[in-house]
């Protein structure tokens, strides 16, 4: 049998948002159901990794560098508005908001076609892992998140 590579889903940026396909599985869902509150965070997080190696930054690059650094989540608001289903496909949408010295404002959706599930604001903040402090997000990838 001869397997040919298969890409894993990847979103896309459309105007100055970056949208990414999520399916619900069964194993998403708590007894009722229906998606579990916390897994809404876990499609978010997906999709902000995502919109980030869209921009062509490969994240593993800060955590493998002498003084390791990465994005975390400082604050999150989150606003559960209609649940998720199992085998619902939904849209995970990306928007930076502001971006400051160490941290980025993002707004993110969650939707199945045109109604919002979720809406979630995000303050993630650039960290030194060695540290465990905030620095300067870099230039560069400054410089890629403006220009969305």
């Amino acid at each position: 049998m001869i397997i040919k590579p298969v890409a894993p889903a990847d979103g896309e940026l459309q105007d100055d948002v970056f949208l990414f396909p999520v399916r619900v599985y069964y194993e998403d869902t708590d007894a009722g159901g229906i998606v579990y509150y916390a897994n809404y965070l876990k499609f978010a997080e997906r999709a902000r990794t995502e919109y980030i190696r869209a921009l062509g930054v490969r994240q593993q690059d800060g955590l493998e560098n002498e003084d390791k650094c990465g994005f975390v989540v400082r604050h999150c608001d989150i606003d559960y508005l209609e649940p998720a289903v199992l085998d619902d496909e939904l849209i995970v949408s990306c928007r930076v908001d502001a971006v400051g010295g160490a941290s980025i404002d993002m707004h993110q959706d969650i939707m199945r076609g045109d109604q919002i599930l979720v809406s979630i604001d995000v303050k993630v903040v650039y960290l030194s892992m060695n540290k465990k402090r905030p620095i300067r997000i870099p230039k560069e990838l400054r410089m890629k998140i403006q220009t969305v």
